[in-house]
């Protein structure tokens, strides 16, 4: 009787799965990234802070468009990059 051998959908999926990780990683690191420099713009109150804060949002719903983060997750980070500005602007 011989081994079994893979299905091609199978072997399809280990070729995948590296490359969407890879994929995935890239996009969740871009957000982090993106979210900390938003953070410390705001932490130090710069003029830039309010791009830093659009670039940061950007980044997160590139990364829940992908898979990388789920939306609510990046709805959640946009939401608290926001308040945290509302409240170094009244400060």
């Amino acid at each position: 009787m011989p081994m079994a051998t893979k299905k091609r959908s199978a072997l399809k999926r280990i070729r995948q799965a590296p490359r969407r990780a890879a994929v995935k990683t890239l996009g969740r690191s871009a957000a982090r990234t993106a979210v900390r420099s938003a953070r410390e713009a705001i932490g130090a109150g710069t003029a830039d802070s309010k791009d830093q804060i659009a670039q940061a949002a950007s980044a997160l719903d590139r990364a829940a468009k992908r898979g990388a983060i789920h939306p609510n997750n990046a709805a959640r980070r946009k939401s608290r990059l926001a308040k945290a500005a509302a409240k170094q602007a009244s400060a």
